[in-house]
């Protein structure tokens, strides 16, 4: 049974907090929102037209786990993309967006005791806030790991004591980072599963920002698990058509793992329901199977990031990221620097610290702003020059 007061110490959510911290005050020139990775490049211009053609489909309830044909889009895309061979009628389930998914997992999978004790739920901190509320849901305690500078902008799970890693029955991990923009390389998920495997835990794979990157394909935990033939029910990914094909509002995702997990999975939507209307799925079957316009939006965001490297060329600790779409700036007071920069500009930017929990007095995103760099290319450019001329110069 979920409990109300499970949720009574959470912190507000990011970005009403931001509200509380700006719109009291008037911002210092014309408002440019660099806050929210909301994709706002050009979707495919088809998409209209398959929509179109398949208006009447909202008269028809749609399928719990997606049509046949968009699970075996996503089945082709899979194997394309990591080289596993997947079982679209068994091993795959459409998403309304990954946030469900990440959510609805841990209440199907995470167990209600482990080895006698309350569970664990580990994640990064900084970390995507529907980790930390799925694992209260389920009654587990979540243990926010850093992921700093030091450990490469990823959690070092295996620096945990074993009484942590005996209770653990999850692990999420984003990869590429939201909001760093790291993320794991084979040798890193060849040591989480190892981990995963010692300790028996589930990997919770966010892989939402996979297709965006500047020149390396991240590889991803099911591709790595299938390289060392580790138990396909170790790692559950998470994909989602929102930052890949610049559609968030189409809400279209996939969750896909091993065959029991994925059981579990299903028979929780059966009840709990919240299937893509199908419209939607029909154009996410022709989206799933098109990477020219991927192409297309990687080289554009490609294009953000060498503007942004030029621009804090000469800023001192700044890392240009190697994937997503957010630059992760140091600066010596999140909150100061984002109210200052809103006050003297009208850039609007979002404090690290609303992105991570404190941890024995530490908040790791406390020293940093997350920028978006979503808005058209001159926006952009316009905002993080104001940005570095008013807390770099």
């Amino acid at each position: 049974m979920v409990f109300p007061e499970r949720f009574s110490n959470l912190p507000e959510y990011a970005f009403p907090r931001l509200r509380g911290l700006l719109d009291a005050h008037a911002p210092g020139g014309d408002p440019i929102a660099m806050t929210i990775g909301e994709p706002q490049h050009a979707f495919p211009a088809w998409v209209s037209t398959i929509l179109a053609a398949n208006v009447d489909g909202f008269g028809k309830y749609p399928p719990n786990d997606g049509t046949p044909e968009l699970l075996k889009q996503i089945s082709g895309w899979i194997d394309r993309r990591y080289r596993v061979v997947t079982d679209p009628d068994t091993q795959i389930m459409a998403l309304n967006g990954t946030r469900e998914g990440l959510y609805n997992a841990a209440m199907a999978l995470g167990p209600e005791t482990k080895n006698g004790q309350r569970p664990v739920v580990l994640m990064p901190n900084p970390f995507y806030q529907v980790y930390a509320v799925a694992s209260l849901a389920i009654g587990a305690e979540p243990v926010y790991v850093p992921a700093t500078l030091e450990t490469g902008f990823m959690p070092d799970y295996a620096s945990l004591s074993p009484e942590i890693l005996n209770r653990t029955t999850i692990a999420y991990i984003c990869s590429p980072a939201n909001p760093q923009g790291a993320f794991a390389d084979k040798a890193y998920w060849r040591d989480l599963i190892a981990l995963a495997e010692k300790y028996d835990f589930r990997i919770f794979a966010d892989e939402c920002y996979a297709e965006i990157y500047r020149t390396t394909p991240p590889p991803g935990a099911m591709e790595v698990a299938d390289e060392i033939g580790a138990d396909p029910e170790r790692v559950v990914i998470f994909h989602s058509l929102s930052k890949r094909s610049n559609l968030p509002g189409l809400r279209s995702g996939f969750v896909a793992s091993g065959p029991k997990n994925m059981t579990a999975i299903k028979k929780l939507r059966a009840f709990s329901g919240a299937p893509l209307p199908l419209p939607l799925q029909h154009v996410a079957e022709r989206v799933w199977s098109d990477e020219a316009h991927v192409i297309e939006n990687r080289a554009a965001y490609a294009e953000k990031f060498d503007i942004a490297d030029d621009i804090f060329m000469g800023v001192a600790d700044y890392l240009s990221p190697a994937a997503g779409f957010f630059l992760w700036l140091p600066v010596p007071d999140g909150e100061a620097a984002a109210l200052k920069l809103w006050q003297e500009t009208g850039v609007r930017v979002l404090p690290g610290a609303y992105l991570s929990r404190d941890v024995d007095g530490q908040n790791p995103g406390a020293g940093y702003l997350r920028v978006a760099l979503v808005a058209p290319k001159e926006e952009m450019q316009r905002g993080l020059l104001q940005l570095r001329d008013c807390l770099y110069v």
